[in-house]
């Protein structure tokens, strides 16, 4: 079973966890909010303990509620407070009683000026069930909060943001840090939330995991924990017949770098044999750079049967083209019936029908690529990327991984998983061939299909967020982070 904090929920899963919480003696409504804003004045003295005036900006619901207790804390604590309120004053409770609590004490309710003079920003305005673009008074209040350079605390979910798909159909709060309530909103971890939740934090508010138990997880995190058991170490009798065989098949005129770096990335990934199928004139350039890796010029698809024959898992798609040449390859590759991950142009012939899928395959588009493939635009699938990695599990029976901020892996069954590492500067050429050679290599030493692409991901990531951490994340390059895959693998 998937633990609670590792489990992604849909908004309205949560709306349920909180109706089965609230009917169990002390977690009423009033009792949760309280709880609520306890814990984001404790994360607020945490994070900013020099922080001596913050303003709390409320929209007129619940998340609004939290904000006000928040305020009333900080006032007890002695800060100066400024309380703005955005739209309504609450009329239902609990959040008209956390306002009336507020205003018993004789504070008054400040305007958007206030927020220059802030240390930190609470950000209260709409919570998880908001789903539409912020406008009138919201997007005034959300623009100055954006504009006034200060750090921002979010309650539950940046105001703006979709707490179900991580999309933000208009201006949203962009928020240092983030406590989410209760349980994880899937929406806080892909797409534009990378932007905009900043650091994540769960508060659980002392929910029994009893009223979890009947409430499916939409999607799960992965975690670098998972390597431990996914990438055991070795028997001391091992081969390297026993880690697989990889060969990666690509590399048209002009694009031999690609099949260099997948194959680089395969071989540091742990697989015991990487081959390479190419054109001829990149050959002598891999053999200087990567000596281990098996190369071989071929400019006919008949000549690929006996390195198809040897091979575990073919890696399809890294420089691979859309030549004549490019379409033979993949025809005999996707022919073969041998496991096949497929990225890149390999995407792209497949979304224009010139080849065909057969035998388990993994694929890896990125956001352009995935809407090729499901027929869509681009800002369809990154308006609910969870959708688009399921359906092209689905359309194409295979697992699929949606790259970006926040990658996701679908297996067949539409289970998924999020990755939340990585970084912006792995957004440079040659990060999505090193990702093919991850997960060819993970398949290759026998994880299946699906668990091969989780830890592909994950390694992938993980390898990149170490580069960056020795020399920064702009200047990234595809072989800084395969030069880091090595000390991954090994957990």
């Amino acid at each position: 079973m998937i633990g609670i904090e590792l489990g992604l929920y849909r908004v309205d899963a949560v709306r349920r966890i909180e109706a089965q919480a609230m009917a169990l003696p002390g977690h009423d409504d009033w009792a949760l909010m309280q709880r609520a804003g306890a814990a984001a004045f404790a994360l607020l003295r945490t994070r900013w303990p020099s922080a001596r005036r913050i303003a709390v900006v409320c929209g007129s619901g619940n998340n609004g509620g939290d904000g006000y207790v928040v305020a009333a804390l900080a006032r007890a604590a002695g800060l100066d407070v400024d309380l703005i309120q955005v739209g309504a004053i609450p009329t239902r409770a609990p959040a008209a009683q956390a306002f009336a609590q507020w205003c018993g004490a004789g504070d008054h309710v400040a305007d958007l000026v206030a927020l220059r003079q802030a240390d930190v920003i609470v950000d209260a305005i709409f919570g998880i069930g908001f789903d539409r673009a912020p406008e009138g008074e919201a997007c005034e209040a959300i623009e100055a909060m954006n504009r006034a350079g200060k750090p921002v605390l979010a309650l539950d979910v940046p105001s703006g943001l979709n707490a179900d798909s991580g999309h933000t159909p208009g201006i949203c709060v962009r928020a240092a840090a983030t406590l989410a309530f209760i349980a994880w909103k899937r929406g806080l971890w892909t797409g534009a939330a990378a932007e905009v939740c900043g650091e994540r934090q769960l508060a659980r508010l002392d929910v029994p995991d009893a009223v979890f138990v009947d409430i499916g997880i939409d999607a799960r995190l992965m975690t670098s924990a998972a390597l431990k058991s996914a990438l055991p170490p070795r028997a001391r009798d091992a081969h390297k017949g026993h880690a697989g065989h990889v060969l990666v098949m690509g590399g048209d005129v002009g694009f031999g770098g690609a099949v260099m770096i997948a194959a680089a990335a395969a071989a540091r990934s742990g697989a015991g044999l990487v081959s390479v199928a190419t054109r001829t004139e990149h050959v002598p350039a891999l053999l200087s750079s990567r000596p281990e890796v098996m190369a071989r010029g071929v400019s006919a698809a008949n000549e690929l049967d006996s390195l198809i024959g040897r091979a575990d898992v073919i890696a399809l798609g890294p420089g691979l083209g859309q030549s004549s040449w490019s379409v033979a390859l993949a025809h005999h590759a996707c022919a073969s019936g041998k496991p096949l991950v497929l990225d890149a142009d390999a995407l792209n012939l497949l979304a224009t029908r010139r080849i065909e899928l057969s035998g388990e395959c993994v694929l890896t588009p990125h956001p352009g690529e995935a809407a090729r493939l499901l027929g869509c635009s681009v800002a369809d699938i990154e308006r609910d990327r969870y959708a688009a990695v399921r359906a092209l599990a689905e359309q194409y029976d295979a697992v699929a991984v949606l790259k970006g901020a926040g990658s996701l892996v679908s297996d067949v069954g539409g289970a998924v998983a999020v990755c939340p590492f990585g970084n912006p500067g792995m957004a440079s050429g040659g990060m999505g061939d090193a990702l093919t050679g991850v997960i060819a290599a993970m398949w290759a030493q026998g994880l299946d299909a699906a668990e091969a692409a989780r830890t592909g991901v994950l390694v992938h990531a993980l390898a990149g967020d170490r580069a960056a951490q020795h020399g920064g994340e702009r200047g990234l390059l595809a072989s800084d982070l395969v030069a880091e895959l090595r000390t991954v693998v090994n957990p």
